[in-house]
């Protein structure tokens, strides 16, 4: 089966072995990846900050990009479901709402993808520790993914995994919410990691980077001993 990759501006940028672990993995389980250089922002920032004229130009790209996909997989939840939204945001357009909604029906967040579509629930990792999961808010909320990650984390041989207390919460991250209500955004992230402590975990894992770059940059400048990691991290252990 042959996936493209829609990477997203975190992955490139700061956590390139995310990227990595993904295109392993999802060769591990059969599929022959693509990673087309064309792509670039989904326009996520910008529209949720309310500028939505402006970033339609990104939006365009993008389509353009995956036009001849199959399937669309991403490692974040919250990016696959900005995909989601582009037919909504081009509604009554004569052009791109058709090309929107092709888009949007043929995009997976990478979990998702491999227990729906592969019809996969243990990719035969093995990964020794304390677990926990944070579940974003973007991706269960409003992707409605929330089972599939559970199902192959606890699949994983070896992996104590434990429930994250208040899990339903939001972290604090919210893209921009984070910079324009810091100090709010502080007093959610150190709930959060209060909550993180109260399991033992020796792991903290999570399908969005934003919120592990936040949950991981809060721990470390308190200096708490949980590594943070993304569950195509922790999924390509053998």
């Amino acid at each position: 089966m042959k996936v493209t990759l829609f990477a997203t501006c975190l992955v490139d940028m700061f956590k390139s072995n995310v990227g990595k672990a993904t295109v392993e993995l999802l060769e591990h389980l059969g599929c022959e990846v693509e990673y087309p250089e064309s792509q670039i922002c989904c326009g996520q920032p910008a529209y949720n900050s309310g500028y939505v004229n402006q970033t339609k130009d990104a939006m365009k790209q993008m389509i353009e990009t995956f036009s001849e996909s199959e399937y669309i997989v991403s490692p974040s939840g919250s990016c696959a479901f900005m995909f989601k939204e582009y037919p909504h945001i081009f509604k009554n357009d004569p052009i791109w709402e058709d090309k929107a909604k092709a888009l949007a029906e043929k995009t997976y967040e990478l979990t998702q993808f491999i227990v729906e579509v592969l019809k996969i629930e243990d990719v035969g990792s093995r990964f020794e520790g304390r677990a926990t999961y944070h579940p974003s808010c973007h991706m269960t909320r409003l992707l409605g993914v929330k089972d599939a990650p559970i199902t192959l984390l606890k699949n994983i041989k070896g992996l104590e995994f434990n429930v994250l207390p208040g899990k339903e919460n939001c972290c604090g991250f919210g893209g921009t919410f984070s910079v324009k209500m810091s100090q709010i955004s502080e007093q959610i992230v150190d709930e959060k990691i209060q909550h993180v402590e109260e399991t033992q975990a020796d792991y903290l894992i999570g399908a969005d980077t934003g919120c592990l770059m936040n949950m991981g940059g809060r721990m470390e400048r308190k200096g708490k001993p949980v590594k943070v990691m993304h569950i195509a991290e922790v999924l390509n252990y053998r």
